[in-house]
Parts: C-alpha cells; structure tokens; sequence
C-alpha cells in the first residue's frame, strides 16, 4: 500500500524534490527493484508478478501455454527487464521475506479483500455481465511460491541478479542505495523514502504502452522542502496511513502536515488527543512508536553481506530456450532475439554516465546559502504555477450558467 498522499504532498509543499523524464534519461544506472512479495496466509507473491498477472492478458483471462500453465507473470518480466536493460539500465531485483509482525493486520485485510472478491466472482458469473466478470476475476489473482520461483529462475537465466530480503524489499532497496552499490530504489510504494533510500525512482517498470514519465524524488530536497529532519518525516509518513498501522479517522494528508508541523512529534500529538486537547480519536490498537522502530532499524542485510555482492552476467541462451519455449511455449526466435540483446547489454563494460568521471566537491557554507534560496525561489514559482493549473482546470469544469 505504501504511504496514503505522500507524493501530493511532494508536489504541493517541495515540487523542487522530484522531476520527471523518460526511462532513458536513466541510462548507465544501476538500480535495486523492489519486487514486493506480499505474504497471504501460506502463499507469497511478488506485487511486480501480480500486476503481470493482472495485465498481462488476452481476452480478460491470463495468458496461459498448451499444457494450461499460466504464463502472464513470465511475460510481464521477460519483457519488461528487456526494456529496462535495453535502455541501458542494470537492475537488481529485491524480493521480501516474512513480513513484519506489525504487518499482519494490513495483510489480514487483503486476504479479506480476496475472500470478498471470490464470492463477487461467483455471483458475477451468474448474473452479471462480463465487465463484472472481468472485475471481480483481477481482484481475485493470486501469486503462488511458485509464480515466484519461476520468475527467480528466470531472471538468474537471464543473467539478472536478485535478492530475497530478511523482511522487507523496499528498506533492503534502501540499504544498497545508501551504500552506493546502485543509484536508487525503484518502486511504487512511497514508504521506500521512509527507509532512507536517497532517491526513490517510480513507474520504471510500468508497460511502455502506458506513456508514464519516470519520477525520481529525492529524499535530501524532500526534508529541506517540509523542513523536517528525518524522525518528523517518518511520523508524518504514520499520520498519512502506512502497512503497519491503521489510519487515524478524519485525519488526511493536509491535516497530518498541520498536525506535524503543530506538535513536532507524535509522542506530543498523542499526548494531546489522550488529554482530549483535540478533536481526533486513536485507533484502540495505534503502536506509533513501533512503527517508527521499523522504518529506523528494519531487519535487513548490510551492504557488505556476501548475499549483497551481485554482479550481472550473460544469459544462459540454451537455459533460456529449455526454459521459456520447451517448457513454457514461448517463440524461440523472439526469446534468441532477446537474448542476444541482454548479452550485448549487459557486458560490464557498459558505457558509463558523465557524471561519474566528476569527483564531488563539497559545498561552501556560502554556496549552500545561496543554492538553498534559489530552490526556495523554484519552489514558490512551481506552487504558483501548480495553484494555477488547478484554478484553471476548475473553471473548465464549471458549467455556464443559464444553461438546462
């Protein structure tokens, strides 16, 4: 789930800490991909796969060999690593372990949400029309261990690396982004900068088809925007709603930046509503301090541990061929075509950003002054700017008035 209207706000109060452009603006990168393997009773899953499994389609139904395996989740990640390579990115994929205890409730909804999308299907079925078949049938998909497997067996033929996180993918992402071993953390889940990952990167595997801009935030120029430190950040990210807690009634992403920026911690703000200083009740069950203990210590791997030490490799062709077309149906031509271009793209000699021939020279406290001011400056332009796009995009809605 992520954390519930972090980015609006991103683009309300600091719209200096992201820009958008396109995958290829990323070339020369190395990247960690969260694949965010979500944990349902004893079944686990990728959310990279289940979105596959959702989209990769024909006819409403999954896409599935002669023999009536389903091959959606295979396709999805065949193709779109290709396009990631292909625009001369080298990923790393992080899948989750066991979730964290603290998790189980938000996991526990899920499950119920599928439960109560099975039982939708089957009425739909009866008396529905298909756009409720089709409806209820996406929401009812689920990853199997061994959706998973194949996947991992997949990506280690094409000669892509992966990890299998202690807990959670998105802070392990954080970890390796932190030490420099890649650029940044690709995911969909905002919570990814509440781990600490310098840059976060969004929609990098989203299907081409989809004309999505890559986002790429920055954590730096996020605090500096909110003017928080890390720890108000964190707690502001708890207010918004996130997978550990359940969210606060009648709280939104305007009133926790106010309630934040009001109390500077929620040991304060919770002191207040338990002293009936305010008119917002807590969940009976609302561990903020635990949650906050995930997002600051999580259990993960450091990047010096042996299971860190990745390194991109030419596919195994005839792996591949066995694999994807003797085993899963695949087009032999298409998947040889493939992989000729991993090999030629993936050589560790790959051409290099400009950026990494420069050594970085640190700011002066005058220079630092001045850069501070001009992002100050940008950002006022940019609110101004964003105010009047939404003024104008009301007045277009508005209807004339004396017309029926």
């Amino acid at each position: 789930m992520g954390i519930k209207q972090l980015f609006s706000i991103i683009r309300e109060e600091c719209p200096n800490a992201y820009k958008e452009s396109e995958i290829k603006a990323q070339f020369g990168r190395k990247v960690a991909i969260d694949a965010y393997v979500l944990y349902q009773s004893e079944r686990s899953g990728s959310m990279s796969i289940y979105s596959f499994l959702i989209a990769v389609r024909s006819g409403g139904e999954m896409l599935t060999n002669e023999d009536g395996e389903t091959t959606s989740h295979l396709m999805g990640m065949f193709y779109r690593t290709l396009r990631i390579v292909d625009n001369g990115i080298k990923p790393v994929y992080v899948f989750d372990g066991a979730p964290p205890k603290l998790k189980s409730g938000e996991l526990a909804k899920r499950f119920q949400r599928k439960a109560e999308a099975t039982e939708g299907l089957e009425e739909a079925k009866e008396t529905g029309t298909a756009e409720d078949v089709e409806k209820f049938s996406r929401r009812t998909v689920r990853v199997t261990r061994e959706h998973n497997a194949e996947c991992q067996r997949l990506l280690k033929l094409m000669g892509v690396p992966y990890i299998i996180a202690p807990t959670e993918a998105e802070a392990q992402c954080a970890v390796l982004a932190r030490a420099g071993k890649v650029y940044a953390a690709a995911s969909e889940d905002m919570d990814t900068l509440c781990f600490d990952s310098p840059v976060l990167l969004r929609h990098l595997t989203f299907a081409e088809q989809r004309k999505e801009p890559i986002q790429e935030i920055f954590l730096d120029r996020v605090l500096e925007g909110l003017n928080m430190d890390r720890k108000q950040f964190v707690d502001l990210c708890i207010l918004l709603g996130c997978d550990y807690l359940d969210p606060i009634p009648k709280v939104g992403p305007n009133t926790a930046l106010k309630l934040i920026r009001e109390y500077g911690t929620l040991e304060k703000f919770v002191d207040a509503v338990k002293a009936g200083k305010t008119k917002f009740t807590l969940p009976e069950d609302w561990p903020f301090a635990d949650a906050r203990e995930l997002f600051f210590n999580p259990d993960v791997r450091p990047a010096d541990h042996e299971e860190c030490d990745f390194k991109w490799e030419a596919p195994d062709v005839d792996g591949l061929v066995q694999f994807l077309v003797t085993e899963k149906g695949f087009s032999e031509d298409r998947v040889r075509s493939a992989a000729q271009k991993l090999t030629k793209n993936l050589k560790t000699g790959q051409q290099a950003r400009l950026e990494g021939f420069f050594k970085v020279i640190p700011k002066t406290e005058e220079e630092l002054k001045t850069l501070k001011r001009k992002n100050e400056e940008k950002n006022e332009e940019k609110k101004k700017k964003i105010k009047e796009e939404k003024k104008e995009k009301a007045k277009s809605k508005a209807k004339p008035r004396g017309t029926a």
